[in-house]
C-alpha cells in the first residue's frame, strides 16, 4: 500500500478567511471506482466561500475546493473511462481540490482533450458545466430560441463569462448586469447584447426599456437576496428564474401566490450536482463544453492566479467582488 503526502487547504470552523490553514496529509491507493489524482491547477468558485463560511454547512474538519485538472496516477478496480497518465478535469462532490493530490470518485472525472491546457481545464469545469445546464438544460416553458431575451446577473463573473459567449453562439439576446464600468465593458467583449451597471442603473427599468416593456424569458441569478425582486419583474409571462447562488445573501422566503399576478412565472433553484448526478450526464455536459472551447465558441478568461498558499487573499478578493472571470490556484 503506498502512502504519500500532500499539501491541502483544510477547514476546522466555520468563518472568514482566516480559517482556510495549510496541511499535510496523507493520500493512499484508490478503492474501487476511484481514482488518484496529481493536479496541475486548482479552480476557485463562490461556492467555495459559501462552504468555509458555513451558508452550506460542512461536515468539520474539511478540505476545499471543487474543481480542478492534472494526471491521472492511480485507477481504482472498476473504473474504465481513465487510465493512468490520462490528463484529466472534474467538477465535483466532495470537495477537497484545494491540494497536490487526492483520492476522490472516478464518476465526475473526465478525460481533458489536449487541445485544452491544465490551467483552463481547472478553471472552466464547474463554471462551464454550470453554463451549459443553465442554458441548455434550465429553460423557460417552450424552450429558448434564436432572438429571445435572457437576463444573466453577474455577467462578469466566471460562469458569466462564459454564458455570455454560449448565448450569443446560441443566437440569444443576453442583458448582463455587473457592478462596474469595467465589468460591462468585459461583458459586452464576450457576447453580451446590452450590458447594465446596476449601481448606476435601476436593472428593471433598463431591462423593461430594452425589451420594449415585453420582458425576458428567462433571468439567470447568482446574486441572490439584492436582485430577487426585481428579477422577478424582469420575466415576460411563463418566464423563468433560475436561482443558482447568493452572492449578496440568500433570498428571502416568499408566498408562491406572488407569481401568477406577476404572469404565471416558473421559480427554480437548481444545482450543478442534480445536472451530473451520472457518469453519463457528467461526460454528456463535458462534451458539450469541450466541442463549445474547443470550436472558439467560448474562451475561458484566467485572470487572477494565486499561490495554493495564497488562499486566504483569493478568498478576500472573491467576496469583495474584485474578481472577473476565473481564478486558479496554481501547485
Amino acid at each position: 500500500m503506498t502512502t504519500l503526502t500532500s499539501r491541502a487547504i483544510q477547514i476546522d470552523q466555520h468563518g472568514g478567511p482566516e480559517q482556510l490553514k495549510l496541511v499535510q496529509i496523507s493520500v493512499g491507493e484508490p478503492g474501487p471506482g476511484e481514482i488518484r489524482i496529481r493536479h496541475h491547477a486548482v479552480g476557485l468558485n463562490f461556492i467555495d466561500v459559501y462552504q468555509r463560511s458555513g451558508l452550506y454547512p460542512m461536515q468539520l474538519p474539511v478540505q476545499l475546493g471543487m474543481e480542478a485538472a492534472g494526471v491521472v496516477e492511480a485507477v481504482g478496480e472498476g473504473v474504465t473511462h481513465l487510465k493512468v497518465g490520462d490528463r484529466a478535469a472534474y467538477a465535483s462532490n466532495p470537495s477537497g481540490s484545494y491540494c497536490d493530490l487526492r483520492v476522490m470518485p472516478a464518476q465526475w472525472v473526465c478525460k481533458l482533450p489536449e487541445a485544452i491546457n491544465f490551467e483552463t481545464g481547472a478553471a472552466m469545469m464547474l463554471k462551464g458545466l454550470t453554463a451549459q445546464y443553465l442554458l441548455k438544460r434550465t429553460q423557460p416553458q417552450g424552450g429558448l430560441q434564436p432572438g429571445d431575451f435572457v437576463l444573466f446577473h453577474a455577467a462578469a463573473g466566471g460562469v458569466g463569462l462564459i454564458a455570455c459567449q454560449w448565448a450569443k453562439a446560441m443566437g440569444l439576446r443576453l442583458i448582463g448586469t455587473a457592478g462596474s464600468e469595467q465589468k460591462c465593458a468585459l461583458a459586452l467583449t464576450n457576447g453580451a447584447q446590452y450590458a447594465i451597471n446596476y449601481v448606476k442603473e435601476d436593472f428593471l427599468a433598463r431591462v423593461k426599456e430594452i425589451t420594449a416593456g415585453r420582458g425576458v424569458k428567462a433571468v439567470y441569478d447568482s446574486v441572490g437576496k439584492d436582485t430577487w425582486d426585481k428579477s422577478l419583474d424582469c420575466l415576460a409571462p411563463f418566464g423563468l428564474i433560475a436561482s443558482f447562488g447568493n452572492a449578496s445573501g440568500p433570498v428571502a422566503p416568499f408566498s408562491p401566490g406572488i407569481l401568477g399576478p406577476k404572469g404565471s412565472l416558473y421559480v427554480t433553484r437548481p444545482t450543478l450536482f442534480t445536472h451530473i448526478a451520472t457518469r453519463e450526464s457528467t461526460q454528456a455536459m463535458a462534451d458539450d463544453l469541450f466541442a463549445a472551447v474547443t470550436s472558439g465558441q467560448v474562451k475561458i478568461h484566467i485572470e487572477q492566479r494565486y499561490r495554493l498558499e495564497d488562499v486566504q487573499q483569493a478568498h478576500r478578493d472573491l467576496e469583495a467582488r474584485k474578481t472577473t472571470g476565473c481564478t486558479v490556484l496554481t501547485l
